[in-house]
């Protein structure tokens, strides 16, 4: 009787040991990180306070890069939208990836898409068993054979194109289920779905692109924000709601404990329009001067960034693919040639260079930036519309509902470029940030060099192409 006592009082110890130690191993298994993209359209570089703005606050973003990592010298490869975000999600230059052009079905470019060849974000983190969603812009096609849950995300949310862009509907995964659209409930909509989907996927990775539509024209904000009494300050309104709704979002994934094991990425898609500001930087939307293609990034991830970072290495969104893939341990079963690197020693501060980067507008490549040198290798453009332009796309209380004050091209959000003459203009941006003192003539070495970056980098592309084939 004895002997079975102490038999069972050590099976019963064994067993409890047991137990311990394999409870132990699955508690320390570190869970998979969230990864949050946000991503506003047409902000600029100047927008936010933590990037100069001075005239409003932005207290949520600005406490987002006091945790985490700004960098100052980040850029996307085009000053207008659905090439630059073909480009986050697929890690590779528009001439690569062939959207090159924005879709616009109220001008009959209808055929323009993400082809079913590329492996966006949301397939690779999809395909790693996350839960994936996309809410807002998408305006990578509007046909159904572009929609995002063809293209790796479970579930979408919002307007397909950009939001002055007829009809402006609201589709959910494949379905339309609003129309038309007030656009000043777009921002809390926005908000709302990202908290939903977080609460939702807690206990499991997700990915989640949140793409507002704001501050891309028309500018709209909710009633909470808008202040009608006060003229010309929509664009002030329209900011603070989107700092407000940064503020909501990582407060959910604060409360529910899961903030430090999130990736998160703030950024535009390229510079502002009228209304908005460079801080101080050339030009504006659709130029290659800097304004139109260096935007805000701050990235938080305590566990591998030091908060309060900054970073002055120059760098660019085909970066962001491989840099989450190396962060969140995912390891893609496809994958096609990318333009960007793992830049996570960079954000640490341990790397000081990258590789040159290019900017292009429709199928030219326009400039290299290699350290503190940028060189266009084609003339830039420039045309500003007249101050008494009508938006043909502006408010109309019935297809586009949004307040009708709007800004104007009086207001034209950055330094006025001037009528290029040459092709080749170089400029030292640790110096001229603002692109006004042309070094072509007096380093001709520094131009032979950059030079025979763009003619490498153009050769990959068409080499590329032709192994396709």
């Amino acid at each position: 009787m004895k002997t079975q006592t102490i038999n069972i009082l050590i099976a019963s110890i064994l067993f409890a040991l047991m137990g311990t130690s394999c409870s132990s191993s699955v508690d320390t298994e570190k869970p998979k990180p969230n990864v949050l993209i946000i991503l506003t359209d047409d902000m600029g570089y100047g927008d936010i306070s933590s990037y100069g703005q001075n005239s409003y606050g932005t207290p949520q973003i600005d406490k987002l890069a006091d945790e985490g990592v700004k960098c100052t010298d980040f850029y996307v490869p085009t000053p207008y939208c659905a090439p630059s975000r073909a480009t986050l999600l697929t890690g590779r230059f528009p001439l690569r990836h062939k959207v090159i052009q924005n879709p616009t079905p109220d001008a009959g470019i209808d055929d323009v898409g993400i082809p079913d060849s590329e492996i966006t974000l949301g397939e690779v983190f999809q395909e790693a068993g996350y839960a994936t969603k996309l809410i807002g812009k998408w305006h990578l096609g509007h046909k159904e054979e572009f929609f995002p849950v063809n293209h790796g995300f479970d579930e979408y949310y919002g307007i397909l194109y950009s939001n002055d862009m007829r009809p402006v509907q609201i589709v959910e995964d494949r379905d339309t289920v609003e129309y038309p659209v007030d656009q000043s409930l777009l921002t809390k909509r926005y908000t709302d779905k990202a908290i939903d989907f977080i609460s939702r996927n807690k206990n499991k990775p997700f990915f989640l692109h949140l793409c507002h539509a704001m501050p891309h024209k028309p500018l709209a904000a909710s009633e909470r924000f808008y202040t009608p009494e006060t003229k010309d300050d929509l664009y002030a309104d329209v900011m603070r709601e989107l700092d407000w709704s940064v503020g909501e979002v990582l407060n959910k994934l604060d409360d529910l404990g899961i903030l430090d094991n999130t990736i998160v990425i703030f950024m535009s898609d390229n510079g502002p329009w009228y209304g908005g500001s460079t801080g101080g930087l050339k030009g504006m939307k659709a130029t290659t001067w800097e304004g139109g293609i260096r935007v805000p990034f701050i990235i938080r991830y305590p566990e591998v960034f030091a908060p309060g970072t900054q970073i002055g290495v120059p760098c660019w969104s085909p970066d962001i693919y491989p840099t989450l893939l190396s962060l969140t341990g995912v390891h893609p079963a496809n994958s096609n040639t990318l333009d960007g690197v793992d830049i996570t020693d960079v954000l640490r501060g341990k790397q000081k260079v990258h590789a040159p980067i290019f900017s292009m507008i429709e199928d030219r490549i326009m400039s290299v930036r290699k350290g503190k040198y940028k060189m266009f290798v084609n003339k830039p453009r420039y045309k500003r519309l007249p101050l008494d332009w009508i938006d043909p796309r502006g408010p109309d209380g019935t297809t586009i509902i949004a307040p009708m004050e709007q800004a104007t091209p009086a207001q034209y959000p950055g330094l006025v470029p001037e009528e290029s003459s040459k092709d080749i203009q170089l400029f030292d941006l640790n110096k001229d940030k603002a692109e006004r003192n042309d070094l072509s003539d007096s380093l001709p070495q520094i131009v032979e060099e950059l030079l025979q970056d763009y003619k490498d980098f153009e050769k990959s592309i068409t080499d590329g192409q032709s192994k396709q084939k």
